[in-house]
């Protein structure tokens, strides 16, 4: 079986794209190469590059490196339609170059989100066993295998931790030294401790319809924030990227990698 079927079976089986936000996202594979790289060597295995964004950096490193054939980005390098393509458009010019040198490109995005075992619930995971979490927007008629899926997810501690603990630990599951935090002054003053936490990987404007001591996300307008506190919330904001990058290192390249390792085909790296 070719390289890029393979990818997509897995990738299908971790986060199926009927989980994916089908009214604006746009999933799946979005590049197949006409004619894909094969096999520099019987000795040297095919590579399928994982990244967050498809940036001319990453598109340089995948070009020189002779094996790779699948680029997995997370962020979707097409969302809106082309008209036209040509190599003044740095988009454009990317998704060219990658076609022409055999690379196949596949994005996961919100179907990654909403899946279980997703980005959403790898960003709980810097809580541990200390509570128990639940999805905010179950998914209707979920895959086999996802039926705990849906977007977003609310963490309710077993025992009500102080808001400082609460950041620290976010800060030391994400390896961030800083973070940007909206803190009620009932929360400061520990007047009130955090019992539920809100997660949102990405942007979350959405999570503002529903509710938490405290919201994680990563990015939020600034009248969002302004509406948490007056609904007695804390918000802490990590940056867009910064709550997605790390479950495709700890998370989606173990999983991707295990299931390739057994399908019975040749060797595959994900890098």
């Amino acid at each position: 079986m070719a390289l890029l079927a393979r990818v997509l079976k897995s990738m299908e089986r971790i986060a199926p794209q009927s989980l994916a936000e089908q009214a604006w996202d746009n999933v799946g594979l979005l590049v197949e190469a006409p004619y894909p790289r094969t096999r520099v060597a019987a000795t040297t295995p095919q590579r399928v590059f994982l990244t967050i964004d498809f940036t001319s950096a990453v598109v340089d490193e995948a070009l020189n490196d002779p094996s790779v054939g699948v680029i997995i980005a997370y962020h979707p390098p097409i969302f809106r339609g082309f008209k036209r393509l040509q190599l003044k458009d740095t988009k454009q010019r990317m998704v060219l170059q990658c076609a022409a040198k055999g690379i196949s490109v596949y994005s996961p995005h919100t179907s990654c989100d909403s899946c279980e075992d997703g980005v959403n619930d790898w960003l709980l995971k810097g809580f541990g066993d200390a509570g128990t979490s639940r999805v905010y927007v179950p998914a209707e008629n979920p895959p086999a295998g996802h039926e705990k899926s849906g977007k977003g997810r609310i963490f309710t501690f077993h025992k009500p931790q102080p808001v400082q603990q609460v950041i620290d630990q976010i800060k030391s599951h994400l390896g961030m030294k800083h973070v940007r935090a909206a803190i009620h002054p009932s929360h400061a003053s520990n007047d009130r401790l955090i019992s539920t936490v809100g997660v949102w990987a990405g942007s979350g404007s959405e999570m503002m319809n529903h509710k938490a001591d405290l919201f994680l996300t990563g990015e939020l307008g600034h009248h969002d924030v302004l509406e948490a506190l007056e609904q007695n919330s804390t918000v802490v904001l990590c940056e867009h990227s910064n709550t997605e990058r790390g479950y495709l290192s700890d998370t989606l390249k173990p999983k991707l990698e295990e299931l390739l390792a057994n399908d019975g085909g040749e060797q595959v790296e994900v890098i």
